[in-house]
């Protein structure tokens, strides 16, 4: 096992839900293994009030989280990237930066908790941050250091496709 730590970037359209909790999820679970951000093709601008809400409530730490364009992550001295994950169908299907270090990329389509108004958003965002950290729990489980490229890539695609999926894993980052 190496001592190598792996760079994660969440994308999504608004950067200010599904791609906040995935960035917050993979730093809290990935035990030092990986560092992760996110980012979005049209930020929002804020992080949504109750992706907050849910994660602190959680005892997630939420400093310093803000909804920042991928055009940050495409400049010089941002980080390189070894995986990127668009969380929303949106991000998936649009054209992205050319990203340094050609980093593996997969479609973990998630439905947006934020579009769920009233009553039921504190439910969308528990549901959204379940199907993420399971996703994300599948994800620290492979082999990294043993698989080949193709292989994690099928596996990426895979975990894509469990269980809350939308739209087509297929799709790329």
């Amino acid at each position: 096992m190496t001592d190598r730590v792996y760079n994660v970037l969440f994308l999504c359209t608004g950067n200010s839900a599904r791609s906040i909790l995935g960035e917050v999820l993979l730093n809290h679970d990935g035990g030092g293994r990986f560092k992760s951000w996110s980012a979005g093709s049209q930020p929002k601008g804020a992080v949504h009030p109750m992706a907050l809400d849910v994660l602190s409530g959680l005892g997630f730490a939420t400093e310093g989280l803000r909804s920042k364009s991928w055009d940050e992550f495409a400049a010089p001295g941002a980080p390189v990237f070894d995986f990127i994950f668009t969380v929303c169908d949106n991000a998936a299907g649009e054209a992205c930066p050319v990203w340094l270090g050609h980093p593996m990329t997969a479609h973990w389509g998630i439905e947006d908790p934020a579009a769920v108004e009233g009553e039921g958003q504190r439910e969308a965002f528990m549901t959204a941050l379940r199907y993420l950290r399971r996703r994300i729990e599948l994800f620290l489980a492979l082999p990294l250091d043993s698989l080949d490229k193709m292989a994690t890539e099928r596996k990426l695609k895979e975990i894509g496709r469990s269980e809350g999926a939308t739209g087509t894993a297929e799709q790329g980052a």
